[in-house]
C-alpha cells in the first residue's frame, strides 16, 4: 500500500480504485445471477451503467441536493487518499463518516418521502456499523502500537491472530456497509420493495453515476480493511479479503431483509459480544 514512492501510489490507487470496485460489484451481479438460475449482466455491466448514466439529462427536485452528492464523492476519495498513504486509521474512519453524512443530507434535501425514508434508515445503518469500525481502529492500534496503517501493513504477525472477534465483528457489518441483506435498509438494488430506491430514489444522471464511482471506492476501501487484518502475507490478506467478499454475496443471496430494529441490536450486539470483548482480552493479554 505504501512504499518508497508514496505519492505515485496514491496517485495509481485512485486510478485502479474505482476499476476494481466496479470490476467486484459486476462480478457480484454475475454470481448473484448464476445462483438464481440466471444468465447475469456482463461483467463490465456496471461500467456501461456509469458512462450510461452521465449521457443522461440530470433531472433534480432541487438543485443543491446535487451539491452534497459532489462533496459525498470528494469525501470519499479523500478517504481513500489518507488509506492508501497509510495515514491515521481513525482518521480514516471519521472521514468516511462524514462522507456518509453528505449522502445523508442530499437524500434530505430531495425532499421525496421515499429519499426521507432511505436517509433516516441510512442513518440508522451508519449508527449500526461505526461501532464495529471504531472498535476495529482501536485494535489494530492496541496489536499494532500504532494508529498508522503504514505501520499496521508493515507489523510482522498478522492482526487476526490478535483481533479474531474484532474481525468477526467487522465482516458481520459488511452486508450493511455495502447495502446487501439482510442489512439493505436505506436502499436496494430491486425496485420492488416499499423504499423503491430509498437514499437514491431522487438522483438520475451525472448525479447517480457519482453515487456508483463513490459505492466502488467504498468497496475498495472496506475490503481493505479485512486486509489489514492479514497483512502480513500478502496473499493471504488478498485471499481473505475476496473470501468475505465472496461471503457477502452467499448472504445477500440466501437471507430476507431484517427490520431496522433487529439490524441495528444484532450488529451492536456482534460489535460488543466479539469485538469489545476481544479487546478486553488483548488488553489483559498484553499487559
Amino acid at each position: 500500500m505504501v512504499n518508497n514512492h508514496p505519492i505515485l501510489t496514491v496517485i495509481l490507487w485512485l486510478i485502479l480504485a474505482p476499476f476494481l470496485g466496479g470490476l467486484l460489484v459486476g462480478i457480484e451481479r454475475k454470481i448473484s445471477a448464476r445462483m438464481q438460475a440466471r444468465v447475469g449482466p456482463p461483467v463490465a455491466q456496471p461500467f456501461y451503467d456509469v458512462l450510461k448514466l452521465m449521457r443522461k439529462e440530470n433531472l433534480v427536485v432541487r438543485k443543491s441536493q446535487n451539491f452534497y452528492i459532489q462533496f459525498f464523492l470528494a469525501f470519499i476519495i479523500f478517504t481513500a487518499v489518507l488509506f492508501f498513504s497509510g495515514e491515521n486509521i481513525l482518521l480514516v474512519i471519521f472521514s468516511l463518516t462524514l462522507a456518509e453524512i453528505f449522502l445523508v443530507l442530499g437524500a434530505y434535501k430531495a425532499s421525496s418521502p421515499y429519499s426521507f425514508l432511505g436517509a433516516e434508515r441510512e442513518l440508522i445503518q451508519m449508527a449500526s456499523y461505526e461501532p464495529a469500525y471504531i472498535i476495529s481502529g482501536i485494535g489494530m492500534y492496541m496489536a499494532a502500537k500504532s494508529f498508522y496503517i503504514r505501520d499496521i501493513v508493515s507489523f510482522n504477525r498478522p492482526l487476526a491472530l490478535y483481533l479474531p472477534g474484532v474481525l468477526f465483528a467487522f465482516i458481520f457489518i459488511m452486508a450493511m456497509k455495502f447495502r446487501k441483506s439482510p442489512f439493505d435498509l436505506s436502499t436496494s438494488a430491486h425496485a420492488h420493495q416499499e423504499l423503491v430506491k430509498g437514499v437514491t430514489t431522487e438522483f438520475s444522471g451525472r448525479t447517480l453515476a457519482l453515487i456508483e464511482i463513490a459505492h466502488w471506492y467504498d468497496i475498495v476501501i472496506t475490503l481493505g480493511f479485512v486486509y489489514l487484518f492479514f497483512a502480513g502475507n500478502i496473499k493471504i490478506a488478498v485471499a481473505a479479503a475476496i473470501s468475505a467478499y465472496l461471503l457477502i454475496i452467499l448472504i445477500d443471496n440466501t437471507f430476507a431483509r431484517l427490520r431496522w430494529q433487529a439490524a441495528l441490536k444484532s450488529c451492536w450486539f456482534t460489535a460488543l459480544v466479539f469485538g469489545a470483548a476481544n479487546l478486553i482480552v488483548l488488553f489483559y493479554i498484553l499487559g
